[in-house]
């Protein structure tokens, strides 16, 4: 009875101890900032505006009117034209830069990372510059009698998220490659399989899990984005357009229909995910990381298509970067391109609107360190302390990647607006939600390198006397340091580019970069939209050395 007792009173105390806290207050955290906004949305998509009481006819009514279903369509025809036009890209670079000695191949990379941590609405406002109907390639060729294609509309929109997200589908397919065992390939070429065949067969099944999660994540994230279509859609329709005019209009009621549209993109992107956990479960392929592929040498006219190939298709990509940065230091008469080179646009930026920059670095900053503070403890709990409660909160921090950005806000919105929690209008509103939309990434990061600490050094400073918690500050953090920092840097690289979350939540006084270069597009105010927008790359650029410099797998860090 008394070995009962005091192994009930040991359990007791292993329940109660600094952890069991951590993990209330994690699932505290999340549940307000994350699971409680989205039932909010879910709630209120069933509520009917009039009488307050349960309906269908916002659900009926989106998935019947044409309105809507236009959008769904247009939606749809985005996400699956950015998806495979980013496998397109991505597919292909990846396969020579991962099975042939490829001059620059870093540079290839850095550049591919690069155009993937700038925001979306940077490149559509860079592709209008270029190719919109006053822009300068357009002008060029025209002079010469050649009529280019509108930048604006679907292909617009597609083409721009193709260049932007292709880079989550090479760096994933390109690291798997790396790890095929060769004498699959050599077994299939000695049977007389020819090389596309080798490829059709052998090679794409072995890395079409890798390829096929980038490829979600590009659907996902081009159903999502706010910013390009509503730069270069002109009147082209989308969900996340269409729920950000419905919630404006209906800031006098209950944004219904707003909410039920909301919530259609969510739904839309969990059935891609689904779908592609289904068709990775339905026929499973492993190596052994053994006998690992060699790269070749490539030689005369193969090797300089190759690398154009390669090279052409990243310069593409960094075509919006340069753009801007260009742009940005052309002179200017008020919001008009005078000729020449200056300062102006940066001289307007610091004289008119340097709140914006203060407001940005500053909200960003503290949401990092919420994340980097947060982040390093749920990971330990996710990783040390396996339970059925920390799988739950392992899984529910990845519901941040499949909802939109406009989703939740409103979600904010909704929740944040009485008594205690009234949050609407300050910039309490906007850390919070920068800090719960990248946490995961914080999460992630940190777990990824705490996977690879080994138990037993904390085990054997406990053994000496340490408590748990003085064994994970002294021991354990300073090896989670690389992963925590890259973590942290990857916070802020979204954190500073984010829209379409603070597009609904911003005040005059909590305007920060994205929303005054999206509303300066506009407005036509090209000049004050470039410097800013160097500013951010510039920033985003400074976090990505860092993180390849703390992270061993360099660029694949991103992904």
């Amino acid at each position: 009875m008394m070995r009962t007792s005091a192994r009930w009173h040991q359990q007791g105390r292993v329940r109660l101890d600094f952890w069991s806290g951590v993990m209330v207050l994690a699932v505290l955290v999340v549940g307000l900032l994350l699971v409680w906004p989205i039932v909010q949305v879910l709630q209120m998509g069933f509520l009917d505006p009039q009488t307050q009481g349960f309906t269908l006819d916002n659900y009926l009514k989106v998935l019947t009117h044409h309105y809507y279903l236009g959008a769904l369509k247009n939606t749809v025809i985005i996400g699956v034209g950015g998806m495979v036009g980013a496998c397109l890209l991505g597919v292909p670079l990846a396969y020579f830069t991962a099975r042939y000695v490829i001059k620059g191949r870093s540079i290839i990379a850095t550049l591919a990372v690069l155009a993937l941590v700038s925001p979306p609405f940077i490149g559509a406002y860079s592709w209008v510059v270029v190719a919109g109907n006053n822009g300068w390639l357009t002008q060029q060729l025209k002079s010469i009698g050649i009529a280019l294609p509108t930048i604006y509309g679907l292909h617009g929109i597609i083409l721009v998220f193709s260049l932007k997200f292709f880079p989550f589908v090479y760096l994933m397919t390109e690291s798997a490659l790396r790890n095929i065992n060769r004498s699959f390939e050599e077994a299939a070429e000695n049977l007389g399989c020819s090389r596309w065949q080798r490829f059709y067969k052998i090679t794409l099944p072995l890395v079409f899990p890798a390829t096929s999660s980038g490829a979600i994540l590009c659907f996902v994230l081009s159903i999502a984005d706010f910013g390009t279509p509503s730069i270069i859609g002109r009147d082209l329709r989308t969900l996340s357009t269409i729920a950000y005019n419905q919630y404006t209009s209906e800031m006098g009621g209950p944004p219904t229909m707003a909410v039920s549209i909301s919530m259609l993109m969510i739904v839309i992107s969990m059935m891609a995910v689904f779908l592609q956990r289904y068709l990775i479960n339905k026929r499973r392929y492993a190596g052994s990381l053994t006998n690992l592929t060699v790269p070749k040498t490539l030689s005369g006219g193969y090797s300089w298509l190759v690398h154009g190939l390669c090279y052409g298709i990243v310069a593409l990509a960094t075509l919006p970067i340069a753009v801007v940065i260009y742009t940005s230091f052309l002179q200017t008469s008020g919001p008009v391109f005078s000729g020449g080179f200056g300062l102006n646009s940066y001289a307007r930026v610091i004289r008119e609107v340097p709140d914006v920059i203060t407001n940005t670095f500053k909200f960003s900053l503290l949401a990092t360190l919420m994340i980097t503070l947060v982040g390093g403890l749920l990971s330990y709990i996710i990783v040390r302390r396996e339970s059925a409660l920390s799988g739950l909160l392992d899984s529910v921090l990845m519901v941040p990647y499949v909802v939109p950005g406009v989703v939740m806000a409103i979600g904010f919105l909704l929740t944040f607006n009485t008594g205690l929690f009234d949050l609407v209008g300050t910039a309490s509103i906007i850390v919070l939600i920068l800090f719960i939309r990248r946490l995961p990434y914080g999460v992630r990061a940190t777990s990824a390198v705490l996977r690879q600490i080994k138990p037993s050094i904390e085990e054997a400073a406990i053994s000496l006397g340490a408590s748990p918690f003085k064994a994970f500050l002294k021991v354990t953090v300073p090896l989670m340091l690389p992963g925590v920092v890259a973590g942290a840097m990857m916070s802020f690289i979204t954190a500073i580019n984010e829209l379409s979350s603070t597009l609904l939540l911003y005040t005059g006084g909590t305007t920060t970069m994205p929303v005054k270069v999206y509303n300066a597009v506009l407005d036509g105010e090209f000049g004050i939209a470039a410097a800013l927008s160097t500013i951010l790359l510039l920033s985003s650029g400074i976090c990505v050395y860092v993180v390849m410099r703390f992270s061993q797998s360099k660029e694949s860090a991103f992904v």
